[in-house]
């Protein structure tokens, strides 16, 4: 593999720290290798470490907090002033809190950043999550219990907001894109390599097919973090990026 297409694989990579202890997350760092460009910190991780999960994850790679942020605008406002002065590179808000919502989100990325002369975190807009299914959002009582419609809802929403970019299934990559064009990155979870079960995960599909169908970024957890060799996964699921790229540039 060219190094060049190597570096641009590993930067679409991110490898999810859903392990129970810090020692643990070190250890998983360790034997990554330095594959992945990006280590997600989530709500387990940082329930039980929190910032220091963070600065232990941004010696080896850009952070991803995943914290899923959904309140009134202005707590939102402040919790993301918060994860800016801990100069992550990526965060998470829910697309359904309302584009006012957003809009705070947005601005307290870019206010706080220049204020402490961080670099000002993406702030990308969770649309469905992979676990739902069309049941699901019925249940819950969303209008259309198709989720694409409920996903394209959302990404006019973070549109209107100004945000960087929004997550979605890897079955919505190719929808989003459509939708968005190059307004939107699209961080994609829920990608699992052959052979692999679905856990509870309700809408996946393989690495290689998300980035052809549009995505940008890969999240990638239990197939990793489970692996006997982890940085072996980890490389297999860069092998698999740079030939959706090869297809997409095809």
């Amino acid at each position: 593999m060219p190094e060049a297409l190597e570096m641009a694989a590993r930067d679409r990579l991110a490898i999810a720290l859903d392990v129970p202890s810090l020692s643990e997350a070190e250890s998983l760092i360790s034997r990554l290798g330095a594959v992945p460009g990006w280590l997600k910190v989530g709500s387990q991780l940082f329930g039980i470490a929190g910032p220091d999960a963070i600065a232990c994850a941004r010696r080896e790679a850009r952070v991803f907090l995943d914290l899923k942020f959904h309140d009134i605008p202005n707590t939102v406002a402040s919790a993301v002033a918060a994860a800016t002065a801990h100069r992550v590179s990526m965060l998470t808000v829910h697309a359904s809190g309302g584009v006012e919502m957003l809009r705070a989100a947005r601005d307290s990325a870019s206010e706080s950043a220049e204020r402490s002369g961080a670099e000002r975190p993406l702030v990308v807009a969770v649309t469905v999550l992979t676990s739902l299914s069309p049941a699901d959002l019925k249940e819950i009582g969303v209008a259309t219990d198709a989720v694409e419609d409920q996903v394209a809802r959302m990404v006019d929403l973070a549109l209107s907001a100004g945000l960087d970019g929004i997550v979605a299934s890897p079955r919505e990559a190719a929808l989003v894109r459509a939708r968005a064009g190059d307004g939107l990155r699209i961080v994609t979870p829920g990608v699992r390599p052959a052979g692999w079960p679905a856990d509870d995960q309700a809408r996946t599909t393989g690495a290689a097919a998300a980035i052809e169908a549009g995505s940008d970024l890969l999240v990638v957890g239990r197939p990793v973090v489970q692996a006997d060799e982890p940085e072996v996964a980890a490389r297999v699921l860069v092998g698999e990026i740079e030939e959706g790229l090869a297809r997409r540039s095809a």
